[in-house]
């Protein structure tokens, strides 16, 4: 005798279910491919317009004032940065955990050059930044003009990182937009969830 389930059309409730899964993973993936475009955007964002707009500002007024407005700048900053640079790179690696082929190596370099920006941050300017506070409480030293100069290359590299990222990120995005969950090359297979 056979049951309600092997008279069923062949596949229907695995086809649907199986429907429904794929579903639900392309709607996780696409929130922290979002997540990780976004936080990553905005982290290129504010760094490049330090690098663009701050910078040059910080050059062209004396020194006594850029090394006030520098200071309070950096403590305002130090929460958002760090927190965007976090999201940056867990979802950066989430979605390359998530994804396949093509689709993870571009997640995969993103959360690499989040990170990277994480570490010139952290070991190029902070330190920096250290200093520059205690020079706007007190004088700057001789030397002065070299470590600002310094700062300002970490930031260069920091921005050049987290732009890269950004623009992986939205490669990534704007690959197949036809064919959600699939890039570019890729045939029939998803590159995302099994």
């Amino acid at each position: 005798m056979k049951s309600d389930v092997d008279t069923a059309p062949k596949g229907s409730v695995t086809d649907r279910l199986a429907g429904w899964r794929f579903e639900a993973c392309t709607v996780r993936v696409r929130l922290v491919q979002g997540l990780s475009l976004l936080s990553t955007g905005l982290l290129a964002g504010a760094f490049g317009y330090g690098a663009a707009n701050l910078v040059p500002t910080f050059n062209s007024v004396p020194v006594g004032m850029r090394l006030d407005f520098h200071a309070e700048l950096m403590r305002m900053n130090g929460i958002t940065v760090q927190g965007a640079m976090a999201v940056s790179i867990l979802s950066s690696l989430a979605l390359a955990a998530l994804a396949r082929g093509r689709a993870r190596a571009l997640a995969g370099a993103a959360g690499t050059l989040t990170l990277a920006s994480f570490l010139i941050t952290r070991f190029g300017n902070v330190p920096i930044n250290g200093r520059i506070k205690q020079w706007a409480a007190t004088a700057p030293p001789a030397d002065h003009a070299e470590v600002l100069r310094r700062w300002e290359l970490f930031n260069n590299a920091r921005t050049l990182t987290a732009a890269t990222a950004f623009v992986l990120l939205a490669v990534l995005a704007l690959g197949r937009a036809d064919r959600p969950g699939q890039v570019e090359g890729v045939r029939a297979r998803p590159v995302v969830c099994d």
